[in-house]
């Protein structure tokens, strides 16, 4: 059948910016830590997201340089500041900074992404806590809504098997939403974890890119 559809709108420029060229450090997705009891164990030691080598020039002495805060909102059980751990390099020509987000944190969005899922793709009543503001439902809908060419793009030069056939079955007309449920047919990430597990994937393919 025939795709009358017409073309969803282009992402949100925020969603395309590759930073791998563009910056001298970043951020850098702790891809097994989903939940906040793996986080507090990981972070109680100082090499428990200690990268082991720096991502930009290979440098193998990486410090502890400071605990940023997050403070995600609109999840029932979090606390409400979630410290996480930033290191620097220590070789004299690089001095990257890179700041390490456990998985179920999205960047940039202060919440997590449980929430995100069940105000963009719900499939249960959420538990009691505070309303996600109207707007920013809407924002978050309306990027659901936009353009996944460039993350089918990036699936389907990723060189694996799996991955292709995600892109193949989404293709390069498809809404991100579209994508989050091809991946989620194909992949079977556990529940709860439909939105963060493409989003880390995404990040991993091309650091920067975002899904929402």
């Amino acid at each position: 059948m025939t795709d009358h559809r017409p073309p969803p709108p282009e992402p949100a420029r925020c969603l395309t910016l590759s930073r791998v060229s563009r910056y001298k450090g970043g951020t850098l997705i702790a891809e097994d830590v989903h939940d906040l009891a793996a986080h507090r164990q990981r972070i109680a030691d100082p090499d428990g997201y200690r990268p082991c080598e720096c991502p930009r020039c290979r440098g193998l002495v990486l410090h502890v340089h400071d605990r940023p805060q997050r403070t995600p909102r609109g999840e029932p059980g979090l606390p409400p500041v979630i410290p996480i751990l930033r290191y620097i390099c220590a070789a004299d020509t690089c001095g990257a900074t890179w700041r390490i987000l456990p998985a179920f944190l999205a960047r940039h969005l202060w919440r997590v992404w449980l929430t995100l899922e069940r105000t963009v793709k719900p499939c249960a009543p959420p538990p009691a806590s505070k309303p996600i503001p109207q707007r920013t439902a809407q924002r978050w809908r309306e990027r659901a809504a936009s353009a996944a060419r460039q993350l089918v793009v990036l699936l389907a030069t990723s060189g694996g098997a799996l991955l292709e056939a995600i892109a193949k079955g989404a293709g390069l007309e498809s809404t991100r939403m579209d994508l989050i449920d091809v991946h989620e047919q194909m992949a079977t990430p556990p529940s709860g974890r439909r939105l963060a597990d493409l989003a880390v994937l995404v990040h991993r393919l091309e650091r920067g890119i975002r899904l929402m």
